[in-house]
């Protein structure tokens, strides 16, 4: 042979040898195989990776690394062994030119190929560091490689014995490759100026070594820290800035917006529609009508991708986790071949005893290396979900800024909001798994080919088998996607509702609707869970397919096997390589169904979220900013969406002062949405120059400090922010306020009044200094001196605006003569404009509406709205010691806390929390599920033990004769576990539907039945929350962990009995590796669960912040702070996925670990084999190491959902804890004594009436006089903060009293139940809440009155035309929260409930604050025509509203200062009077 020459001139040395290496008792490898394939294996290595691991380095610079002492012996070593490889070659030549011997070629080529290799990984290690690589892979496998290729001949030199030169610098070279391994598993230090410099607490990750990498040994530290004392927020480390929210999200955008222009051209070239000229357009047909209709023609052509803009963004990283999965997929055939070696083995006698500890060794090392690559591939997943995760919610985010009115219409918040967490969920999910499409084909061909190998054509009768499983099991996922889209959208409608009743919980508390509502949202639940039922028979469907097909499999081509021909025997090698090939084939084919449902849900998520983000967007050019001469703002030939046909024509002088007036409805908002840009523009021009601020009418609040409101995002100027807080007159408020303007502000402002909001959000305004104000209504909320104060010193020709362009909307008619421009809306136009004087000359429709309320003129518009809240009153009290939550009196830091954050609970979850679940699935049906699972898992146990028996059958005339028996047996008992197997999973789903209904309507009533107080704590965030998220989890993801948890733990119990019986010998071993198991399991639970529990309340504040934004687009366009909004959110984000990263890394750590004590377990049944393979069977061989095979996955499975038991259960914790609130008194008594038609007369009486709004804080009396008040009405003025809202809260028992009585008709108050007490007596609230659903849910839930009752009362409420005029009159639907009437128009519905209830005692809170004079007086007639026969209580800040009153009650300080009819209390010249005054009536 050529080859052999090569290696030496004689042809001595061959290159192989069978006898001296496979066959021998003692085996060595020829020199030449030596000379040739082990020194150029390394060689080619590097040699391939070099140039594709050059171009990777260029493209990836981290900075360099100075030179370190590790980096000079590094390359000292390369050099050094550069040397010796070169002075091999020399001593050759030497050789040779002295003639001593000629030495062969391989002796010149072999150190010449080596040499310059170890030129080149000299000059690597130089390169990387000059790139910043601290630990290399890929060096650390070339040394790895070269040290194992150089011990095999180290070996044989030794065996050998001789000594020259060459063996010399052999030892000198092997020492060498020692040492440059050891080196290369040690880390550089950080390159400069690296990101970990400055970190406080980096991820160690970066600057791991590449063996603590690929084994995770960087996460150790955290594990030990979480088993010593639970982790906290300070532990955890900072996000890798590949995966910050600024370096993920800008790739998603700009990826989708290249997508949406390619559409949008592609949509430009094919048509070119002609536009109709303007002229034509005007009159009365529609402008571009032919465009608008091609563009949605061609809309349903193409839709912009919003797939390949993911893919794009992530999919070059995702790419590396494919070539992992390839290398997985290929090892895991080792395995089986090496039983099959195995059993060849034991059934050997006469092979070399090394051959079974080679195979034994071989095994232990793949399924290690195994291990590995398949965590690193699961990492690699992880990491891509969870910057998915991250993109998605940025671009919603970024999008729910920019997004139209129109469309933010049809998406309600709860629907953005899942959005963001259920479908960015889904998406996370999809990754892990969405590599089997390519690969569960490439595994099931593998498994057959090599199933053919061994059983030959019958393989084809499981085939055929699968192939039927298939189209059972797409109909399956099929079903499962129209359902999961049915249970999404009940879902969304759930959370809906869920998300406007916690916004409107007071009005439900008032009205006594709690029920109403309990009702409607069990319904849609009701619905939910009949879903959720049919899913579960499809579930446990599809479990007994995939349990059984590997059994159908199995049997029907073992059957087919010994049935075609009697000489076929089943043996134990065919036997078990074939089922071990079975289980790999398993994996494939359960999967496939999970990934093609799981696909499906995610195509479902990816619809949604391309709709929405394909939303319109505002017209970014619609408002001009430029300057033009002697305009500040300007409309020409404007024509909107809101308004009619009619264009606008506006132009407003600079430093103006214009009031907009008109009634309620009459588009005045609008007018200045369209300055804003926030309304569709169809034509004209919108100009304004400058920047902009806004007030909207209703005042939106952050939940933040006080002072971080007035402020928002400006730089801090002390005494600017000193004028604003006064001319706002908000100075008042802040010495009151328990810690001044650090005091946190809840959600919407819960614990402001409605002046004060108004206050806070003009304060707001006035500090931002802009050019142009838009105010819309801005002083309905306040006291008539207040509204003074803020007109003269803010927004007057005296104020802080004066040289500002100010256009004010407004009902104070008192304002009007101040004012430089006034425009009057009618119906979306201005029919006049001009200054005060002006229109009052021309004596057109403004100044008759003048004459006819000029008796009213002098009051400002309407009172300061008494909060209807708690909080109010106990600021204002002069005796109470101001604090908001005691916490702790003494510690500072809480003063002015309101709302209570989530608190991640710490320790282990205790069992009560299991009991509870156990409980709500029912006793019986838990024991009945566990029994089947046992019944299970003994079959299962059985039939392969069987097997193992049929296999050692002996055989007879080359056929096993009892062949049909076995065959039949076995057949038996797989059908009966596929039984068990349906029974469980069908046992297991209805229970978890069970328990999730009982958990779902005990929460819902604990929540409704919780006090205000409670609501006030409680962020919406944190509720919405449980409702979704936690529900979720309780619905779909508990029941299929406890199925999987149940089924790992048995498997695992069911491989170590086997291997016990097969080779008792382990017995000694098992124990030693369970503690180990044992120990590294609840090291991992441990940090795992409370990781688990910080990343779940650091993901309520991103959904709290975007409810926060999307209630504020307007506001926060306006003042164009959108920047700073979305880097407040991208930073939540972050901070939720700093908990998620280290949760995921643990994973890995644990897997890892758990793995190699399986393949310990794996290699030991494997030895104790070989060492016993005179006394075993190969029958018995095969089945234990066939099911330690096995026992890896599932010890693996067992932790993963031991602890994801532990942490999802978490979520029933979290259902619980709302259980132990406080709760508010009882609904109803059952032995009520209650008169029918009680209360008849409508007399109250207060006797020494005190309440308390916290437990520590004092009392706030109504002190010690009694009042009576008997079909009167009284109006009730003060102050703020005299007692106002106490007197209602009292009344209605928001806060139950703490002294004294209020009595009704002779029945005192607190011996009732609260929906006895509330829905007897009625109140027109403060704020008008509408509820999203038909306009006659939001008059009367209960449908308690008939349709002809409540069209009396929108006729009496001034509503019928409206009302009648809609296309679907009652049954017309209202929008989230109300928005498509405006504020006036939902006052009137309020007034339109409290007539359809008719009941003797009517409050009005405020109810007249935010409608203009008109509309005013007409709900002041109704009430006096409708309700004369009632005692009417009204909290009044325009006194003129109560003038004519029976009764005027004034409180001071919590106390009756005075009580008589008005004229009286004038005649008395006392505190009434004075307030008279002031408001210029007397």
């Amino acid at each position: 042979m050529e080859f052999d020459k090569f290696c030496s001139l004689d042809s001595s040395d061959p290159f192989w040898d069978w006898n001296r290496t496979w066959s021998a008792a003692n085996p060595d490898l020829t020199q030449c195989f030596q000379n040739t394939v082990l020194v150029w294996l390394p060689c080619l290595y590097l040699w391939m990776c070099a140039p594709i691991y050059l171009i990777y380095l260029r493209s990836h610079n981290r900075g360099y690394i100075c030179m370190s002492n590790l980096n000079k012996a590094k390359t000292a070593i390369g050099l050094l062994l550069w040397m010796i490889c070169w002075s091999n070659v020399f001593y050759s030549f030497w050789q040779r030119h002295h003639g001593i011997s000629v030495p062969a070629p391989v002796h010149l080529v072999s150190p010449t190929i080596l040499g310059l290799t170890m030129l080149l990984a000299t000059l690597l290690i130089q390169y990387e560091r000059l790139k910043g690589v601290q630990s290399s892979g890929v060096m650390l496998i070339f040394w790895l490689l070269a040290l194992l290729c150089a011990t095999v001949t180290f070996r044989s030199k030794i065996l050998q014995g001789k000594f020259d030169l060459k063996y010399t610098t052999f030892y000198i070279y092997y020492t060498l490759l020692l040492v440059a391994f050891c080196l290369s598993c040690l880390t550089e230090q950080p390159p400069l100026f690296s990101q970990a410099l400055k970190d406080l607490n980096p991820c160690p990750e970066p600057g791991a070594s590449f063996l603590s990498r690929i084994t995770f040994w960087w996460v150790t530290r955290m594990m030990i820290m979480g088993y010593k004392h639970p982790l906290e927020e300070k532990d955890l480390w900072s996000l890798n800035p590949e995966d910050c929210s600024q370096a993920v999200v800008p790739q998603i955008v700009h990826h989708w917006k290249t997508e949406c222009q390619k559409v949008k051209r592609s949509g430009k070239t094919l048509y070119s529609p002609t536009q109709i000229p303007k002229s034509e357009g005007k009159e009365g047909q529609p402008p571009e009508e032919s465009e608008i209709l091609i563009v949605k023609t061609d809309r349903k052509t193409k839709e912009p991708s919003l797939l390949w803009a993911l893919c794009l963004t992530f999919g070059p990283y995702f790419l590396i986790s494919c070539l992992y999965k390839i290398i997985h997929d290929i090892l895991m055939f080792v395995g089986p071949e090496i039983l099959r070696l195995l059993i060849n083995f034991v059934n050997n006698s006469s092979a070399p005893s090394w051959q079974g500890y080679f195979y034994t060794a071989l095994l232990f090392i793949c399924t290690c290396v195994q291990s590995l690559i398949l965590q690193k591939y699961f990492h690699v997943c992880f990491i891509t979900g969870m910057r998915l995760r991250t993109a998605v919610i940025g671009a919603v985010y970024r999008k729910a800024l920019v997004i139209s009115s129109a469309a933010r219409r049809t998406s309600t918040v709860g629907e953005i909001v899942n959005l963001m967490s259920v479908d960015a969920q889904r998406f996370m999910d999809l990754i892990t798994y969405i590599n089997m499409i390519w690969s569960a084909p490439l595994q099931v061909v593998l498994a057959l080919y090599f199933l053919w190998q061994n059983l030959g054509p019958s393989v084809l009768a499981g085939v055929a088998v699968m192939v039927l499983m298939v189209p059972v099991n797409a109909v399956i996922a099929m079903k499962t996607r129209t359902y999961q889209v049915a249970q999404m959208k009940s879902k969304d409608n759930r959370i809906k509702l869920m998300n406007e009743m916690l916004n409107g919980i007071k009005v439900l508390k008032l009205y006594a609707w709690e029920l109403a509502f309990k009702d409607k949202i069990s319904e849609i639940r009701e619905s939910e869970l009949q879903v959720l039922k049919k899913a579960a028979y499809l579930g446990a469907g599809s479990t007994f397919t995939w349990v059984c097909a590997p059994f159908l499999v199995a049997l029907s081509t073992f059957g087919v096997y010994v049935l075609i021909d009697e000489h076929n025997v089943l043996d134990a090698q065919k036997a078990f390589v074939s089922l071990a090939l079975f289980n790999i084939l398993r994996f494939p084919l359960n999967m496939l169904p999970m990934v093609i449902s799981s696909m499906v849900q995610a195509s479902v998520s990816l619809k949604r979220l391309r709709v929405f983000l394909s939303h319109e967007e505002l017209q970014e050019d619609s408002v001009e900013h430029k300057a033009v001469a002697g305009c500040d703002i300007s409309i020409v030939d404007g024509v909107f969406s809101w308004s009619r046909n009619e264009s606008l024509n506006v132009c407003i002088p600079e430093g103006c002062l214009v009031a907009v007036v008109g009634h309620v409805g009459s588009g005045k908002s609008s007018l200045l949405s369209a300055l804003l840009g926030e309304m569709d523009k169809l034509e004209g021009t919108v100009n304004v120059k400058g920047s902009v601020a806004y007030v909207p009418q209703q005042a939106w609040i952050q939940n933040s400090s006080l002072k971080g409101n007035i402020i928002f995002g400006q730089e801090w100027k002390e005494a600017w922010y000193q004028r604003v807080v006064e001319a706002c007159a908000l100075q008042p408020d802040l010495e009151i306020l328990p810690a001044g303007d650090k005091t946190e502000i809840g959600e919407k402002g819960v614990n402001l009044s409605g002046g004060q909001k108004q206050r806070v959000s003009l304060a707001r305004a006035v500090y931002c200094d802009r050019a142009v104000y838009l105010l819309d209504d801005s002083l309905s909320a306040v006291d008539a001196h207040v509204g003074k104060h803020i007109f003269d010193q803010v927004i007057g020709p005296q104020g802080l605006l004066k040289d500002k362009t100010r256009v004010l909307v407004t009902h104070g008619l008192s304002y009007l003569p101040q004012v430089d421009l006034i425009l009057v809306m009618v119906d979306g136009e201005i029919t006049e404009m001009g200054s005060y004087q002006q229109l009052m000359s021309r004596e057109g429709a403004f100044a008759e509406f003048l004459h006819t309320y000029a008796n009213i003129d002098h009051t400002d518009n309407s009172g300061e709205t008494q909060k209807w809240g708690i909080l109010q009153m106990y600021f204002n009290s002069p005796s109470s010691p101001v604090t908001m939550i005691l916490i702790n009196l003494l510690d500072n830091s809480e003063v002015g806390k309101l709302t209570e954050a989530d608190k991640a609970s710490t320790g282990q979850v205790k069992l009560s929390v299991f009991w509870a679940y156990a409980k709500a699935i029912g006793v019986l049906l838990s024991c009945i599920s566990l029994l089947l699972f046992l019944t299970h898992h003994l079959l299962s146990l059985f039939s392969n033990y069987w097997l193992s028996q049929w296999t050692d059958d002996p055989i007879v005339n080359g056929t096993q004769p009892s062949r049909l028996m076995r065959l039949g047996v076995y057949g038996a008992l797989g059908l009966s576990q596929g039984v068990a197997v349906f029974g469980y999973s069908l046992f297991m789903s209805i229970g978890g539907i069970l328990a999730s209904r009982c958990l779902h309507e005990s929460m819902l009533y604990d929540v409704l039945r919780s006090p205000m107080s409670f609501f006030e704590r409680t962020p919406s965030g944190n509720l919405v929350n449980r409702f979704s998220k936690e529900m979720d989890t309780i619905d779909s993801v508990i029941p299929n962990i406890i199925k999987m948890f149940m089924g790992s733990m048995f498997g695992v119990l069911g491989a170590c009995v086997i291997i016990l019986i097969a080779t008792p010998l382990v017995a000694v071993i098992i124990p030693a590796l369970g503690v180990l198991y044992f120990f590294v399991q609840r090291f991992y639970v441990a940090s795992s669960r409370q990781l688990k529990r910080l990343e779940s309340v650091s993901r309520s504040p991103i959904y709290t912040h975007f409810n926060e934004t999307l209630l504020g687009t307007s506001v926060i366009r306006a003042f164009g702070e959108q920047e700073r909004f979305i880097h407040e959110s991208d930073q939540r984000v972050d901070h939720n996925q700093k908990a998620y990263y280290p949760s995921i890394v643990a994973n890995r750590w644990l897997a890892i670990r758990l793995e190699f004590v399986g393949n310990c377990i794996v290699s030991f049944a494997a030895l104790f084999a070989v060492i016993a393979r005179e006394s075993l069977s190969p029958g018995i061989v095969g089945l234990s190491i066939s099911y330690a095979l096995q026992l890896t996955t599932s010890l693996t499975w067992l932790v993963r959902m031991s602890s994801d038991l532990e942490t999802n259960i978490v979520a029933v914790e979290k259902l619980k804890e709302y259980s132990d609130t406080e709760k508010e008194a009882e609904w109803k008594y059952e032995h009520s004594s209650l008169p029918p038609g009680w209360p008849t007369h409508g007399c109250i009486e207060i006797r020494g009436f005190g309440l308390r709004y916290r437990p520590n804080l004092d009392l706030v009396s109504l002190h010690a006089r009694t009042l009576n008040a008997v079909s009167y009405s009284v109006g009730i003025v003060g102050r703020t903060g005299a007692g106002k809202s106490s007197l209602t809260l009292g009344l209605f028992r928001i806060i139950e009293g703490a002294e004294g009585h209020i009595i009704i008709d002779g029945v005192d108050i607190a011996q009732l139940g609260l929906h006895e007490l509330r829905s007897r007596i009625t109140i027109i609230p403060q704020d008008p809440v509408l509820f999203s659903g038909s306009l006659r849910l939001n008059l009367d839930p209960f449908d308690s009155y008939t349709d002809e009752d409540v069209w009396m009362a929108l006729e009496f409420s001034h509503l019928k035309t409206f009302v009648s005029g809609l296309p679907d009159k009652l049954s017309h639907e209202c929008s989230e929260g109300g928005e498509n009437f405006s504020v006036g128009q939902r006052q009137l519905l309020c007034l339109a409930r409290a007539l359809l209830r008719k009941t003797k005692i009517l409050v009005l809170d405020e109810a007249t604050a935010a409608v203009d004079m008109e509309t005013d007086n007409l709900i002041q007639s109704t009430i006096r025509s409708q309700f004369e026969e009632c005692t009417v209580l009204t909290i009044a800040h325009r006194l003129n509203t109560i003038m004519d009153y029976t009764r005027v009650l004034v409180l001071d300080k919590g106390e009756m200062a005075e009580f008589d009819s008005p004229s009286n209390l004038i005649a008395q010249r006392g505190a009434f009077y004075q307030m008279a005054k002031d408001a210029g009536l007397v």
